[in-house]
């Protein structure tokens, strides 16, 4: 099922899951849309290849989109070139399964893009959608206006942010992510994930006026 607001617009649940177990009980509670994301307590990895392609022809059958995080370790996001190169081998396994999006995020030293590398990644992503992670968060706030820029110009479809530090609650986090949500005015998706559940999702997009909602108890517990 969708979320609503007053004016019948229609909302997309994404749910982040760490494995297989719970797709087909996230679906008929309600979710649109799942990322896998592997070791979710070191800030998620990348799936496995079996997980990738159970996930994916059941989602398939109920014409549901897989998007999967693409990271090879947990920690920072400052990747070094075998690192990139592993990136680009699991985006080649996603596309060649069948997944419908990756979601990625690569910084510098000095928490901006690793404009380099970000651009090697959306070469070795054609015919995929790309979502930037909450690596996000970790751009210091007076870039992140021109990080949604850059994104934008490079076809990035959408960014999954909290809107400040994961330690903070959403409802501290909203004002800042209403102002994310009114600079990229429809050009790219302003995705809120982190600490989004069932229960809050309704007032997330009532402040937001946002399309999609992300978490792992989006659509309630698993």
């Amino acid at each position: 099922m969708f979320l609503k607001l007053e004016s019948d617009g229609v909302f997309l649940k994404e749910v982040c899951l760490e494995n297989y177990t719970y797709v087909a009980k996230a679906i008929a509670q309600g979710a649109n849309r799942i990322e896998l994301c592997d070791n979710l307590a070191s800030g998620g990895t990348t799936p496995s290849k079996g997980v990738m392609h159970e996930t994916i022809d059941y989602c398939a059958e109920h014409t549901i989109p897989v998007m999967a995080i693409i990271r090879p370790r947990g920690g920072n996001f400052i990747y070094n070139d075998s690192e990139l190169k592993i990136m680009g081998y699991d985006i080649i396994e996603a596309r060649n399964l069948g997944l419908d999006g990756i979601v990625v995020g690569c910084l510098n030293e000095e928490s901006w893009l690793d404009e380099d590398a970000m651009e090697q990644i959306l070469e070795e992503s054609y015919g995929l959608q790309v979502t930037f992670h909450m690596a996000f968060d970790a751009i210091p706030v007076s870039r992140q206006f021109e990080a949604i820029d850059w994104l934008i110009d490079h076809d990035v479809q959408r960014i999954l942010t909290h809107g400040g530090s994961l330690d903070l609650p959403i409802e501290t986090t909203l004002p800042h992510l209403k102002e994310l949500v009114d600079y990229a005015d429809g050009r790219i998706v302003i995705l809120p994930g982190g600490g989004i559940t069932n229960e809050n999702a309704q007032h997330v997009i009532e402040q937001l006026g946002v399309n999609e909602v992300h978490g792992t108890q989006i659509v309630g517990k698993l």
